[in-house]
């Protein structure tokens, strides 16, 4: 960011204050140096003195929005008036500040300054997606883990390989999946999700392999399934580490045969599709020790797209947080604008258990709770509130892993729910599932 600012001291306290706030700040003693520095390099916000020598701080503005429209711009100034706050307000300027201001108040203003920059360079490059006719995935975020994975899917997405997509509950495995799918040479033909954590081994050979008439009691007519549905396109098998053995053997067929049998049928029928696959299991470990094929696994494994979860890349949660705070406020018809300064620290200091899935479901609940036009601390769910301090606390001079902290987050949840694990999964943003998977992974009895 660029700070302009003609008095010495002004601007090396006001560089040093966002400095140490890890941002990357350059300075500039006047408005005529401010220009010749947006024209030589990219800059997400400018901070600038309205009073200075030929060009001031709403010249600056002008030129600003001029050469990197996307910059947002703060106007700092000792000479405060309602006029100057209203003519830099419709120039552009992103916020007017008088002084003598506040440091809390400068970090507050800069913070959501550069979400609002982010959500606009998101935006853009929406746009330039779409008009180059390329279908652009929904996945949010600029942290380098996110870029990395962008990356990935754009060179992986034309072939017909199958990937495995690795990563906990709520981390999106799914979305990953269908941007693969949209990127695809296959877009055009069906993206089919189907979980196998969710069925019986009778069912799942019903409903991916279909069934003939006659095959069973009531069934008076052919029906295919899903993996015929989706002939030509996509199949996505989440959590595919919880397919029983039997039903492993028939997906395997299926891969290098190109065709499948039908439940109570004899004649195989042609298919064509590519699989993706996601777990959040060892699946290297279960081929390992026989609870996954690994013949199948490394049919499976050609690609591995990893997601991290969100508390490894906290850099992406104010982002997420706003563009589910736009698209709920529409949804429930709404004039929310954002977000309080103490709101977005709190929800990039927690730790997120649930991942991306339980920030959606917090960003739902505040917004559904909020009677003003931004989202307060008070709307936020008390486990968020007040496990910030608990949730990063050292014990005697070790810092606690994430899994501890996991294991102590469940732990104190189920104590307020009175051991109700229904409730407890709705709080954390999971299923009931997943959460009896932790449970099991911890040595906690789930009945």
């Amino acid at each position: 960011m660029l700070v302009v600012e003609d008095e010495d001291l002004a601007r090396k306290n006001l560089i040093h204050i966002l400095d140490r706030e890890g941002y990357d700040v350059i300075g500039a003693e006047s408005g005529e140096k401010a220009v010749a520095l947006l024209k030589e390099r990219s800059v997400d916000l400018v901070i600038t003195d309205f009073k200075m020598g030929r060009v001031d701080g709403l010249q600056v503005l002008e030129k600003c929005k001029a050469l990197q429209p996307l910059v947002e711009v703060i106007i700092v100034t000792g000479y405060a008036t309602v006029d100057l706050a209203v003519k830099s307000m419709k120039d552009g300027a992103f916020y007017y500040i008088a002084k003598p201001y506040k440091i809390d108040q400068v970090r507050k203003i800069v913070s959501e300054a550069l979400i609002k920059r982010r959500l606009q360079l998101e935006n853009q490059r929406l746009r330039k997606e779409l008009e180059n006719n390329r279908p652009m995935p929904a996945l949010i975020g600029r942290s380098q883990a996110m870029e990395k994975i962008r990356e990935t899917i754009r060179q992986v997405a034309p072939s017909d390989t199958n990937i495995l997509i690795l990563g906990e509950s709520g981390t999106g495995k799914e979305i990953v999946a269908k941007a693969i799918h949209l990127l695809s040479n296959r877009r055009s033909k069906r993206f089919v999700a189907f979980n196998c954590g969710s069925f019986t081994e009778e069912l799942m050979a019903n409903e991916l392999f279909g069934h003939e008439k006659g095959a069973f009691t009531g069934a008076d007519r052919e029906h295919a399934g899903l993996l015929e549905v989706a002939n030509g396109g996509t199949v996505f098998l989440d959590e595919i580490g919880d397919m029983p053995l039997t039903m492993q053997i028939k997906l395997l067929r299926v891969m290098q045969e190109r065709e499948l049998l039908r439940v109570g049928g004899v004649n195989p029928v042609p298919v064509n599709v590519r699989f993706l696959a996601a777990t959040h299991r060892d699946l290297h470990e279960d081929a390992r020790s026989g609870q996954f094929r690994q013949d199948l696994y490394y049919r499976l494994n050609v690609i591995t797209i990893h997601i991290p979860p969100l508390a490894e890349r906290r850099e992406d949660i104010p982002l997420l947080a706003q563009r589910f705070l736009a698209r709920m406020a529409g949804e429930m018809n709404k004039e929310i604008h954002g977000m309080d300064s103490e709101v977005l620290d709190l929800l990039t200091q927690y730790s997120w258990p649930g991942n991306v899935r339980e920030l959606e479901n917090v960003v739902e609940r505040a917004v559904a709770l909020t009677t003003s036009s931004s989202i307060g601390v008070e709307q936020l769910p008390a486990h968020v509130r007040n496990l910030t301090i608990e949730t990063y606390r050292r014990t005697g001079n070790a810092i606690p892993t994430l899994e501890e902290q996991e294991k102590r987050y469940i732990e104190w949840v189920l104590k307020k729910t009175d051991g109700n694990k229904t409730h407890a999964a709705r709080i954390m943003g999971i299923d009931r599932v997943s959460l009896w998977r932790k449970l099991k992974r911890y040595g906690w009895d789930e009945n």
